[in-house]
């Protein structure tokens, strides 16, 4: 039996917000007292893209690809992981239908940052602007987030076979 020509892939992360680190959100430095505390850059928007694709194509998960003990990847660039997961995507022949995330951060408030966030990850994945649809929410003072204690992220992807 053939796989469809179309699959959908979700991704989700997490990251425990602290002074002393930069706040990367989508390829781009929002600026804060806080910062996302990570192996790499700490960007959970672009780890949960990257999730989200890998899923859909059945390649298993960004810790898979990017493990948060391997040396070389200590403080690297998330926007290099989602340029390397676009590759191995590409290399099982799919190509990107489109993705939607969703941002969840009490503060700062970061609607304002989500048409160049839009603009940084369309020209490193290569696709039109319509294709990612980028939002943000708080989730009202409760839990981790609401306490500013962390930001996560969610992301549905659509893939289809070249």
């Amino acid at each position: 039996m053939q796989a469809p020509n179309f699959r959908v892939g979700m991704g989700y992360d997490v990251h425990q917000l602290a002074p002393g680190y930069k706040l990367w959100i989508g390829g781009i430095e929002i600026p804060f007292g806080k910062g996302s505390v990570g192996h790499s850059d700490g960007d959970v928007l672009i780890h949960t893209l990257c999730d989200a694709l890998l899923g859909a194509a059945n390649l298993r998960d960004i810790g898979f690809h990017f493990p948060d003990t391997a040396p070389e990847l200590k403080g690297i660039d998330s926007k290099i992981l989602l340029k390397k997961t676009l590759e191995l995507l590409r290399s099982k022949g799919y190509e990107v239908g489109n993705l939607d995330a969703t941002i969840c951060l009490q503060q700062p408030k970061i609607n304002p940052f989500i048409p160049q966030m839009q603009e940084v990850l369309c020209r490193v994945m290569n696709i039109d602007p319509d294709q990612l649809s980028i939002k943000a929410t708080t989730t009202e003072k409760l839990g981790f987030v609401g306490k500013g204690e962390g930001i996560s992220a969610y992301a549905t992807v659509l893939i289809y076979k070249v």
